[in-house]
């Protein structure tokens, strides 16, 4: 009985090291194969590029790409190379300020000659320029020229818009319901819901009669 005991408590003991054992985890060389594949989306140079031997290189990438672990990691790349290029909500916000407060002094300098358009990557606000115009003239009687620059920023009205719409500072449009457990209240705000809750409302009134 003793030694049944100790059978079962080794195969147990046994069958709780391979649970244990992380089968997912890559070596090097595949990690080295992931990163490379996700850049380079050429899995035979990702192969050499991860240390492989340049003979069996394709034959190594095709056995590499069919496993599991390996096709769930290069997943995983691609998904935090995609997140990395939308932008987020905290960047969606700043885009819409930089644009609520440009004004179009921001991209103006004033000099003894007159004033002229100043926009670099060292302006205030380059994200609420919305078109630049040149032209250059010249002078009928002389080689003189002059460059006249228009130019065009976003809606800054539209962005402040679009920035409460996201904070939720607007009351949705339409029938707002409040429900407890004694009464229901319906706020109607537009025509088109007060148009439906009457034709609601007269429903029920006809099927109590």
């Amino acid at each position: 009985m003793r030694g049944m005991q100790s059978a079962h408590k080794d195969r147990d003991e046994l069958m709780t090291r391979k649970q244990a054992k992380p089968k997912d985890r890559l070596t090097q060389k595949q990690e080295a194969f992931c990163l490379n594949y996700v850049k380079l989306n050429n899995a035979t140079e990702a192969a050499v590029q991860a240390g492989y031997s340049p003979r069996s290189a394709a034959l190594i990438a095709c056995e590499n790409i069919k496993k599991h672990n390996v096709a769930a990691r290069i997943a995983e790349l691609r998904q935090k190379a995609e997140d990395a290029t939308i932008m987020d909500v905290k960047e969606r916000k700043q885009r819409l300020t930089e644009i609520a407060r440009a004004k179009l002094t921001d991209f103006m300098e004033m000099g003894k000659d007159g004033s002229w358009v100043n926009i670099g990557p060292e302006s205030q606000y380059p994200g609420a320029v919305q078109e630049i115009h040149s032209r250059t003239e010249y002078d009928d009687d002389s080689d003189k020229s002059t460059v006249h620059t228009s130019v065009k920023l976003h809606d800054p009205m539209k962005a402040i818009d679009l920035l409460n719409k996201m904070d939720g500072i607007y009351k949705p449009e339409g029938a707002q319901v409040n429900i407890d457990n004694r009464r229901v209240e319906i706020n109607v705000i537009s025509p088109e819901a007060r148009q439906l809750t009457e034709a609601i409302l007269l429903g029920a009134r006809t099927e109590k009669t």
